[in-house]
């Protein structure tokens, strides 16, 4: 194995200092292959090259390295947290890989909880937003002025969470802009879910005391909680405040309910994470559910990539003991999730796991964030009922992957025998779509989506603003996306120096028919590009969905492939979302240009937050060029200077 390395690498490895530390392999075209740690970095990289490791897929990755790089660390559990954020940054291709999607949500709770005028209603000077908190769904970056709670798994959990404190304490979710201009109380305050701030129904201490109420509630504090509402009721009903005293009690029933119906847990676990790993067919799902201040808030699944050869690297050297027994896939892709997930999440004090996990793990991720952490691999009780539960939902999420991801297979199979297709590697059969959309001519707007590996790579879709055309002219428009999509493509193709990586679609799939193929078929000629990639798709009679024929521009005859169909399915899929994608930004566009949402944009020094922050204070755009330079100033982070651009800018 190692004659196919240069000397400098073997040279290097061999220079390697008997110490803790994380090494990354990068291929011919520096690009990383892996990412590992090491407690001997000599003896754990030394393994990758002594052994015949032969045509094996790791023998394959083994054979692509050219050179590496080492970091020496202090100790095993630097070098865990280092290799993981090493894998969130690079994405290695054979390491276990669990991509981030999006943010998870908390619940805001905004304001310091500090009021800002005591008697503000009392006394007749105007009830000010700041003096009674807001509670809200919040996903993003948090800012100290205000309480965060979470995370949830889910934005369904965080707004079951608004509605259950509306119910019990009775705290307002209406906009600062709103509530400052109210002069009457809403709906919900005649439902009895807000105690109506607004209109001073209520004073800023009562609203201070259910605001810390509420809290104490979302820690976990349920019972301190009761017994306080309690004293309160006793000490209403002590001076004869008997409708205060009634209030008081109708909370408690009702916090009492949602205790009961919540499966509240009032013994010493407030927040836990509780992990299920399952291994089937080559995939991998771990399923996190969470508990927070006691409640079960749900759960969600996460699905790795590069499994199996991330599995096998790892025990290629075997964590530099070559005595040692291998670990199981199900704990390597636990280990390998909960090493990266809580580089970015808090991480609560107690963690359940369907599989024992090594202590380092543990003890790596308790030094990184600074809490203690335990985990149970085998609890009893209320934690047992938590982790069966967990791991029913991991075992129906991953055969709904495998479901998916068959049916997904037939389907593209299907679409290659139906066009009598001839890829190399049926896998990474690639379809480009198109779609054209826009509103009476307004805010043209073009659509490429893109299908490979089985399914749609949103990461490559792209828009094209479509300019210089008669309105509704969607010929033209079409026209103008295909030069500009591939005119570059073509003449790299056709260069002496065309890039090896570059390559053209097996299928470019057209939203239209006879007439939009024609277009796209003159595009082609025009570029020496290959007719019997297009494939357009032609609405059947009456346009019903399901007899769709397809067209194409190399002059073979139509085909219908018959309304039950895979292949159409496939088709009809990526067609959908092409057209999906078109309109979404079609609409945003002409939103944009209506409004003129994009002038704030266009202003220099003017970024995202600042432009929301204008944006909620003044109710719009139109609020923002109505305002005066003094009123402009008044928002947080606009200076006199900015305030007179932002005028001169909108005027």
């Amino acid at each position: 194995m190692s004659s196919v390395h240069p000397e400098s690498l073997l040279a290097e490895v061999a220079a390697l200092p008997s110490l803790p530390g994380v090494y990354r392999y990068y291929d011919a075209d520096d690009q990383v292959l892996y990412v590992g740690k090491a407690r001997n970095l000599k003896k754990r990289v030394s393994s990758y090259f002594q052994k015949d490791h032969g045509g094996t897929r790791i023998g394959h990755m083994i054979s692509k390295i050219r050179r590496m790089q080492t970091t020496v660390v202090r100790s095993e559990a630097e070098a865990l947290l280092l290799e993981n954020n090493l894998i969130k940054t690079l994405s290695p291709k054979f390491n276990i890989l669990f991509r981030d999607d999006k943010s998870y949500p908390y619940l805001k709770m905004s304001g310091t909880g500090s009021p800002a005028k005591p008697n503000a209603a009392k006394a007749g000077e105007g009830v000010q937003p700041d003096s009674y908190s807001r509670i809200a769904y919040y996903r993003g970056g948090v800012e100290k002025k205000h309480r965060y709670f979470g995370p949830y798994p889910s934005a369904w959990a965080v707004k079951e969470t608004i509605q259950l404190l509306q119910k019990v304490f009775r705290l307002r979710t209406c906009e600062d802009t709103v509530f400052a201009n109210r002069t009457r109380p809403c709906l919900l305050y005649q439902i009895k879910r807000c105690s109506g701030p607004c209109v001073g129904a209520v004073s800023v201490e009562q609203y201070a005391q259910d605001v810390a109420q509420a809290e104490a509630f979302l820690r976990g504090e349920t019972q301190a909680v009761l017994k306080a509402m309690e004293t309160r009721m006793m000490a209403h009903s002590d001076v004869l405040a008997f409708e205060l005293a009634a209030e008081v009690r109708n909370q408690m029933t009702a916090l009492s309910r949602v205790l009961h119906q919540q499966s509240v847990d009032t013994a010493s676990d407030t927040d836990v994470d509780i992990l299920a790993v399952k291994v089937q067919g080559g995939r991998a799902c771990v399923n996190l559910a969470m508990v927070r201040g006691g409640r079960h808030l749900g759960d969600r699944p996460y699905f790795p990539s590069h499994v199996e050869d991330g599995h096998a690297m790892g025990n290629t050297a075997l964590e530099d003991d070559v005595s040692a027994e291998p670990q199981s896939l199900e704990v390597k892709v636990l280990e390998a999730f909960i090493a990266q997930h809580y580089l970015s999440i808090p991480v609560p004090p107690a963690l359940i796991t369907s599989e024992k996990i090594n202590a380092k793990v543990i003890e790596a991720i308790s030094s990184q964030s600074g809490v203690k952490v335990s985990a149970v691999h085998n609890p009893r009780e209320q934690r047992r009922a938590w982790l069966e539960m967990a791991e029913k939902n991991v075992a129906i999420q991953l055969a709904r992957l495998l479901a998916e991801e068959g049916s997904q297979q037939a389907r593209t199979r299907a679409l290659v025998e139906a066009l009598d297709l001839t890829p190399d590697d049926i896998d990474n059969l690639r379809m480009e779509c198109f779609d054209i959309s826009h509103t009476s001519g307004e805010a043209t707007q073009a659509s490429c989506v893109v299908f490979q590996n089985h399914k749609m790579q949103n990461s490559e879709y792209r828009r094209y603003k479509i300019e210089g055309i008669t309105p509704g002219d969607d010929y033209a428009a079409m026209r103008q996306v295909l030069l500009r999509r591939y005119g570059k493509v073509a003449e790299a193709l056709q260069s002496s120096e065309a890039d090896s990586k570059l390559r053209m679609p097996d299928v470019v799939l057209i939203d239209g028919g006879k007439g939009q193929v024609s277009m796209a078929k003159n595009v082609f000629e025009t570029l020496g590009l290959d007719l019997a990639l297009i494939v357009g798709v032609e609405k059947g009679e009456g346009r019903k969905v399901g007899l769709e024929e397809l067209v194409f521009a190399d002059g073979r005859e139509k085909v219908y492939l018959g309304k039950d169909s895979a292949a159409l399915m496939l088709v009809a899929q990526v067609r959908d979302e092409a057209h999906r994608f078109a309109i979404t930004g079609m609409r945003a566009q002409r939103a944009k240009v209506r409004v003129g949402g994009g002038r704030l944009e266009e202003i220099a020094g003017i970024g995202p937050r600042k432009r929301a922050k204008l944006l909620q204070r003044f109710g719009g755009v139109r609020g923002v060029e109505d305002a005066s330079v003094e009123d402009l100033m008044s928002v947080d982070g606009i200076s006199r200077e900015l305030a007179e651009t932002i005028y001169q800018a909108l005027h």
